[in-house]
This record gives C-alpha cells, sequence and structure tokens, in this order.
C-alpha cells in the first residue's frame, strides 16, 4: 500500500522531509553542505583535470556532479519555503533535474560501495580511504530519497536518465578495452576488471529503477 496516495516511495520518512525541507534554516544548511561536498570532490579530482578535456570534466567527475545536481534540486524549494512539500512545483524541466539527480546520487553511493569492496584489502582499514568515503557516499542515498518527497518523474526522464547514465559508463570503461587508453572512471587503487565493468552497469540499471519506483509520475 502507498502510504502517499500518488505513487511516492521512499525510506525517508515523510516528517523526516518536512523538517529538513519546510524550514528555512535545515533547508539552507543542505545546500551549503552540498556545495561543500562539491568543492570536496572535485579536490579529489583536481590531479586526473590536467589529461582531460575540459567539457569532459562533468563526465569523469561522477561524485561532484551528483552532489550539485542535487543542490540545484533542493534550491528549487527556495520559493516554496512557508509552505507545504505538497505545494513544491512540479513541472517537466523539473522533473528531469529530479530525476537525473536521484539516479546520479544513488548510482555514486552504489559503485563507491561496489568499487571499494571488489578489492577490501586495498583500502581497509584506512580509515578515511575505506569508512570516510564509503560512508560519505553511502549517505547519498537517504539524501536522494529526500527528492521524491517534493518532485515527480516522467517516462522521458527516466529514459533519459538511463541513457545519460549508460552513457558515462561507456565513457568512462569503453576507452580501455576498445582502444587501450586510459580509462575516464574515478580514480582506483587497481586496475578495473570485467566484474566491475558489469557491475557499474548493473549499478545504473538499479539506480533508474529505484528512481522510476520512488517518484510519482507527472504524467500519470
Amino acid at each position: 500500500m502507498d502510504p502517499f496516495g500518488d505513487g511516492r516511495r521512499s525510506p525517508v520518512p515523510r516528517e523526516w522531509a518536512r523538517y529538513y525541507l519546510e524550514n528555512a534554516p535545515s533547508l539552507v544548511w543542505l545546500l551549503v553542505a552540498n556545495v561543500a561536498a562539491v568543492f570536496v570532490g572535485i579536490h579529489f579530482y583536481l590531479p586526473d583535470l590536467p589529461a582531460i578535456d575540459t567539457l569532459l570534466w562533468p563526465l569523469h567527475m561522477d561524485s561532484p556532479v551528483a552532489v550539485g545536481l542535487m543542490a540545484l534540486s533542493v534550491a528549487t524549494l527556495l520559493a516554496n519555503l512557508g509552505r507545504s512539500l505538497d505545494d513544491a512545483p512540479r513541472n517537466l524541466v523539473l522533473a528531469y533535474l529530479h530525476t537525473i539527480a536521484f539516479v546520479w546520487l544513488v548510482k555514486s553511493a552504489l559503485w563507491t560501495a561496489l568499487a571499494l569492496n571488489l578489492h577490501v584489502s586495498l583500502y581497509f582499514p584506512d580509515t578515511w580511504n575505506y569508512f570516510g568515503v564509503l560512508v560519505t557516499h553511502l549517505l547519498f542515498i537517504p539524501e536522494a530519497y529526500l527528492a521524491p518527497h517534493y518532485g515527480a518523474t516522467t517516462r522521458g526522464a527516466l529514459a533519459t536518465a538511463l541513457v545519460l547514465v549508460l552513457g558515462n559508463d561507456a565513457f568512462d570503461y569503453a576507452g580501455l578495452y576498445l582502444t587501450g587508453v586510459r580509462p575516464y572512471h574515478p580514480r582506483l587503487l587497481y586496475e578495473p576488471g570485467p566484474v566491475l565493468v558489469v557491475g557499474t552497469v548493473v549499478v545504473s540499471l538499479l539506480s533508474v529503477a529505484l528512481a522510476a519506483r520512488a517518484f510519482p509520475r507527472l504524467d500519470a
């Protein structure tokens, strides 16, 4: 049974979402935390960027892009402050933004967990390289699930998110296997193999499937 009556399915309780997203202080702090996380993520990728064309940076910096998209998604609520989440604006453009932000966040979180644990001995028990990175990225998931409390999706938004996320996977790995050139996936302490590549695609498909289940439909 859908407790919200409009197709929304989120493990984040409605009262929690209302607390963080309807109150100015908590909403602003959430935005500040996301913007700060974007800069932390960019700092991680800085050593890689000189070797990559500037226009391709967003395809390489998966986590900062995901958090940045979520910051834009949450920022759309600033105009709704003082009103219920039920009154948050919904339109086609926002449906695409919220959907893609959700997919990128969930995909970044699940991919990080997969990549770290495929060769866990290279990262564990280092406090930051394992626990710090894993925990901070897994927190992307509950944040992503805030979006269905104020956003909606469409078939077109889901299809676009699927094309983009699979296209990003191809960008990350295809060069390595087709031409032998440097791959563009996030930096790892090991060379990616077929298990990580297949796992990445599975994670991408799962992220879009979760978005389809979590969001109410704008075009319903």
